[in-house]
């Protein structure tokens, strides 16, 4: 059974899909105020990105977890891949308040780290659906990878 049922529209149900992952960026968004010039302010590594590629990053990146969610949808998702797809938005929103709202770098990193099995286990879910949906998240999941060893790297220096 999915949890959409498939007499939905297919371009609601995307317009679903891609406001899910607009919400997840806007939660992040409004615990990110500063985060540049907190990021500037933070020992980082030399191999850290410029704080103005995180965000170009992120809306590609958002695009395609929302096209992977709708193409998995198409082909059949069930309410458990659906509700771990969620869960994913939900784990990645979380990271931004961890991160910059509290300062909490050893904590947004032990987050981070269930995003990315999140984000793993959503990607084996969706490849028996749609090889499509599951490869769309390959560079989510190597950004959440990237990202984690910055974030321990950043909670240890600081």
């Amino acid at each position: 059974m999915t949890a959409l049922p498939v007499r939905h529209h297919p371009v609601r149900v995307l317009l679903l899909f891609v406001a899910a992952s607009v919400v997840t960026a806007l939660v992040g968004s409004l615990f990110s105020v500063s985060a540049g010039a907190d990021y500037q302010a933070l020992q980082r590594p030399s191999w850290a990105p410029p704080g103005w590629l995180f965000g170009p990053v992120w809306t590609v990146l958002y695009g395609l977890i929302a096209v992977s969610g709708w193409l998995a949808w198409r082909a059949g998702a069930g309410r458990g891949e659906l509700t771990l797809f969620g869960a994913q938005l939900v784990l990645n929103a979380l990271w931004t308040p961890l991160f910059f709202g509290l300062g909490w770098y050893s904590a947004a990193f032990v987050e981070i780290l269930v995003l990315w099995l999140a984000i793993a286990a959503l990607v084996i879910a969706f490849w028996s659906r749609s090889k499509a949906a599951a490869l769309l998240l390959v560079p989510y999941l190597a950004w959440v990878s990237f990202a984690a060893a910055l974030t321990i790297s950043i909670a240890v220096a600081n």
